[in-house]
């Protein structure tokens, strides 16, 4: 969300098949660009991932064969459609999130268009209401994750908040992502933001460092090599039992584990988590905007939606969405997560990176 990859990560980690990347790779003999044809080109961050049946119900309902091309990280797959944007390499674009909205809508990367349905999605994901250039798609919440083995077996209370993190009984248990390189990195930067205000989050961020925090350059690397509770941090041999991740992790490494356990093996610190949205959009140069109008009708709509928590591992936006059993108790939504508007988080995010960067890294 930006989500990274995690899913697809996760299920490597466990020695799993992957999920499925993409609903068709077969551009139908349009040449990809869906310009005049009955293909439309989804262009997303590398964590798209959707179940066939679920494609194959978007194309016999709307007549078009979908198409996707995934593009990095959400930073980079933004980025490169702010570049391309006079001649986009799709219809739709789909996983901005609420860390760079105002990149994307600064830089006119949209059209705008009121998607069909949009109706049921629930008050507190809605943005841009007045010109319609975005939809919301999906939620979920980045979090300090702990390893419950570590520290039960040291005999020490996992952290709650912020403030535990910077206590000395967890000094070196911490790494957390790049904030200039990753948008779980990003988000736990903003939380911090959120939580502490635009002076406070700096002296804050002094005392993790102080306290051993350690900085990976994205979340596969922070997760799976550096976390103790993961399944491939175990393998790994990490030694980090505290990890920025997402709130959903935790029923990850119970759904895809193999004899799947009662209890989750890690847990969420859950006054440290941040919400984050992931938004798509018409791009305002589509070669075949009434099929991406037709994917973004879809994109909200209860299949899909109902497909998306045991896929890309997010909640849904949507009223009346079902969400798994088992996704619902092993990864439940933080009840009071720390939330900042997207035009605060355009008017400071390249600063207070910056910033981080001069203060952390250096």
């Amino acid at each position: 969300m930006g989500i990274t990859k995690k899913v697809t990560v996760l299920a490597v980690g466990l020695g799993l098949v992957t999920l499925s990347a993409c609903g068709s790779s077969d551009d139908g003999g349009t040449g990809g660009d869906g310009g005049g044809s009955r293909t439309v080109t989804l262009v997303s961050h590398n964590s798209w991932a959707v179940s066939k049946d679920v494609v194959a119900a978007f194309e016999k309902q709307s007549g078009y064969r979908l198409k996707v091309l995934e593009d990095g990280d959400a930073g980079q797959a933004v980025n490169k459609a702010v570049l391309t944007k006079d001649n986009p390499q799709g219809d739709v674009l789909f996983g901005v999130d609420n860390t760079l909205l105002s990149r994307a809508l600064d830089n006119g990367l949209f059209q705008p268009y009121e998607a069909k349905g949009s109706g049921s999605i629930l008050p507190e994901y809605r943005v841009d209401e007045d010109k319609h250039r975005v939809t919301p798609v999906d939620s979920g919440d980045i979090c300090v994750n702990y390893d419950k083995a570590w520290f039960a077996e040291h005999g020490l209370t996992p952290p709650k908040t912020f403030d535990d993190l910077i206590k000395p009984e967890y000094k070196d248990l911490l790494v957390v992502e790049n904030a200039s390189t990753s948008s779980p990195g990003l988000g736990f930067l903003l939380g911090t933001a959120a939580k502490y205000g635009d002076e406070g989050w700096q002296d804050y961020w002094k005392k993790l460092k102080a306290n051993g925090v350690k900085v990976a350059g994205g979340w596969e690397q922070a997760y799976n090599e550096e976390f103790s509770g993961s399944a491939g941090g175990r393998k790994a041999g990490a030694d980090r039992p505290l990890v920025v991740s997402y709130a959903s992790s935790p029923p990850a490494e119970v759904i895809y584990a193999d004899p799947k356990p009662d209890t989750a093996p890690t847990g969420v610190a859950e006054d440290t988590c941040f919400r984050q949205v992931e938004y798509a959009g018409l791009l305002a140069n589509a070669k075949n905007p009434e099929g991406g109008k037709a994917l973004l009708d879809f994109l909200i709509g209860t299949t899909f939606q109902d497909d998306m928590p045991l896929n890309m591992f997010v909640y849904p936006v949507v009223e009346g969405a079902r969400v798994p059993e088992d996704f619902a108790r092993f990864g439940p939504q933080a009840k009071a997560p720390q939330t900042m508007d997207p035009a605060k988080i355009a008017e400071n995010r390249d600063q207070w990176v910056k910033s981080w960067t001069s203060l952390v890294l250096r």
